[in-house]
C-alpha cells in the first residue's frame, strides 16, 4: 500500500491537508518543537515523525484520520507523554504522524445527582480531579504525574495509582467513551449508564489497548462523595509478610475507609531522602520494609485517628507493626506521600536501573520478593533492589540498579536476563508483567512468553477487525 514517510515529497501535500484542518500553527515539524513528543519520558525510547498534529476537536481529530487512513499514513496517538514503556513513541522509521491531544481539554458536563463527569482526552488528571472537587465531588484516580498525565493517556494505559483497592483502575471508574476509529469515523458510546446490558461492552476493548485500536477522545467517568476525614501514617514492618497481615488486619477492622496502603523498602526510601531534598524520614531510624496507610471517610467526623491507633496497636502486639509515625497536621500528610510518589523521580535522579511492573496476588507478595531476590543475587551478587509499591492490590515496582550510581547502561543492557527470572517467577505466581504501565514498546515482544495463544490470536483478530491496515500506534502491545 502507498504510504507517506518524513522524508517522501508527498508530505508536503499531506501537512497541506491537515493544517487545513487544524490550523497551520498547529502542525509542528521543526526540531525544537517536535522533540518533546518524540522522546519517551524516562529518555529510553527516541522517535521520529511525519510532524506532530494537534486538534482542538473530536471532529478535527476524526479529520486527521480520515486524512491519514486515506493516505496509509500511521498515527501515534500521545497524550502527556508520561509513560513509562515507549507506548506513546513514534518509531525510528519517521513514517508516522504524531496526534497530540492537550488541545481536547474541555469538561463538557458534570451530573452531581448520577455521580458522573464527561471530560475531554486532553483533559489533565488534575484538571478533572479540580472540576470533581468544586462540585463536591471525588474522582479517585490518584497519581504522581495527575499535573501532565492526561486522561486519554489513563484510558488507554487503564492507569490504577494508589486507590484501586477501594475505587478499582480506570476500567471501573469507565462508564462510556467517545472514540475515533482508525477509518476515520466516530463511535460515540458516552453513556453515563450504570447499567447496560445490551451486548458488548465495547468501551472495554479501548481501555488498556494503548491507542492501538483507535483513539480515545472523551470518556464518562464515575464521581463518588468528597472524603471528608483522613487519617494517615507511616508504619515499620520487620518483613513483606507482616506487611500482608497488616492489611488483612486493616481490612477486617476498617473495611472500605482503607483507601491507600503503599510497601516502601528502605533502599526506595534512602533514594528519595537523598534526591529530594524536602522530603524527611517520618521515623529516627527507617526500618527495613515501611508501610504507608491512609484512611478516608465521607463523614468528617468519623473516628478514623482512633481506629488507626487501636489498630496499630493491635498489630505492634502481634509483631506486624514495630514503630509508627501518625500524621498530625496537613504537612505531616504531605510529608509522608511525599516520599512515596517522590519514588519513581528519585530512581531517574540515580540514572538507569532494570524496572519491573508486576502483580501478583497479595497473598504471595512476600513469596515472590524471597524468590525473586534470591534467583537475582545468584544471577548478580551486586545488585541491589528498589521495591515499593500498591502492595494493598498486589502491584509491585520492582526495580534493580547497581549498588551505587556508575556506568548503568552496561547493566540496563542484561536486562533480559533478569526480566526472564523475575517475569518466569511472576508468571508461576499467577501474576502480570504488566501490572499498570502497559505493554509499549518495552514488553511487545516479551508478553508472547506469557500469554497462550488463544489470547493472542484474539487479540490479533480484534486488531485485524478495527483496524486492518495496522495503522493505529505501530509497534506497540503487538
Amino acid at each position: 500500500m502507498p504510504s507517506v514517510s518524513a522524508t517522501d515529497p508527498g508530505a508536503g501535500g499531506l501537512l497541506a491537508r491537515l493544517a487545513a484542518i487544524v490550523g497551520a500553527e498547529h502542525i509542528l515539524t521543526g526540531v525544537a518543537d517536535t522533540a518533546p513528543f518524540l522522546t519517551d519520558h524516562r529518555g529510553r525510547y527516541r522517535g521520529r515523525a511525519i510532524a506532530v498534529a494537534k486538534p482542538a476537536t473530536t471532529a478535527e481529530v476524526a479529520a486527521v484520520v480520515g486524512v491519514c487512513a486515506e493516505a496509509s499514513v500511521p498515527i501515534v496517538p500521545q497524550g502527556g507523554n508520561t509513560g513509562l514503556n515507549g507506548g506513546a513513541t513514534p518509531l525510528p522509521d519517521g513514517a508516522s504522524l504524531v496526534v497530540g491531544l492537550a488541545r481536547l481539554n474541555r469538561i463538557r458536563a458534570l451530573d452531581a445527582v448520577n455521580d458522573t463527569i464527561c471530560v475531554e482526552a486532553g483533559c489533565t488528571l488534575a484538571a478533572v480531579q479540580e472540576a470533581a472537587a468544586a462540585a463536591g465531588r471525588l474522582f479517585p484516580l490518584s497519581l504522581a504525574s495527575g499535573g501532565s498525565c492526561e486522561i486519554g493517556g489513563n484510558l488507554s494505559t487503564n492507569a490504577g495509582g494508589v486507590q484501586v483497592l477501594r475505587y478499582g483502575s480506570m476500567r471501573s471508574l469507565t462508564l462510556g467513551l467517545e472514540v475515533v476509529l482508525p477509518d476515520g469515523r466516530t463511535w460515540n458510546g458516552l453513556r453515563a449508564l450504570h447499567k447496560d446490558n445490551t451486548g458488548y461492552d465495547l468501551k472495554q476493548l479501548f481501555i488498556g489497548a494503548e491507542g492501538t485500536l483507535g483513539i480515545i477522545t472523551a470518556a464518562v467517568l464515575k464521581l463518588f462523595p468528597a472524603l471528608k476525614a483522613k487519617a494517615t501514617a507511616w508504619v515499620s514492618v520487620p518483613a513483606p509478610a507482616a506487611a500482608v497481615s497488616l492489611l488483612a488486619r486493616f481490612r477486617a477492622a476498617c473495611g472500605d475507609r482503607v483507601s491507600a496502603f503503599e510497601l516502601i523498602g528502605r533502599p526506595a526510601l534512602d533514594l528519595v531522602l537523598k534526591h529530594m531534598p524536602r522530603c524527611r524520614s517520618p521515623l529516627p531510624v527507617p526500618a527495613a520494609w515501611s508501610v504507608l496507610v491512609e484512611l478516608a471517610d465521607t463523614d468528617a467526623d468519623a473516628p478514623l485517628a482512633a481506629l488507626l491507633e487501636r489498630t496499630l496497636a493491635e498489630a505492634h502486639e502481634a509483631g506486624d507493626a514495630s514503630d509508627a509515625a501518625i500524621a498530625a497536621t496537613l504537612a505531616q500528610v504531605e510529608n509522608l506521600w511525599a516520599l512515596r510518589e517522590n519514588a519513581n523521580e528519585a530512581q531517574r535522579c540515580e540514572g538507569l536501573g532494570i524496572k519491573h511492573d508486576i502483580s501478583v496476588p497479595a497473598s504471595r507478595i512476600a513469596e515472590f520478593l524471597a524468590r525473586a531476590d534470591a534467583a537475582l543475587r545468584v544471577w548478580r551478587p551486586d545488585v541491589r533492589f528498589i521495591t515499593f509499591g500498591h502492595i494493598g492490590d498486589g502491584n509491585l515496582h520492582y526495580n534493580l540498579f547497581l549498588p551505587s550510581a556508575g556506568d548503568d547502561t552496561a547493566f540496563a543492557a542484561q536486562c533480559r536476563e533478569a526480566n526472564r527470572i523475575v517475569y518466569d517467577l511472576v508468571d508461576e505466581l499467577d501474576g502480570s508483567i504488566s501490572a499498570e504501565h502497559g505493554l509499549g514498546q518495552l514488553k511487545r515482544e516479551t508478553i508472547r512468553r506469557y500469554k497462550t495463544g488463544i489470547e493472542l490470536e484474539t487479540m490479533a483478530a480484534i486488531k485485524c477487525a478495527l483496524d486492518p491496515r495496522g495503522l493505529m500506534n505501530p509497534g506497540k502491545v503487538l
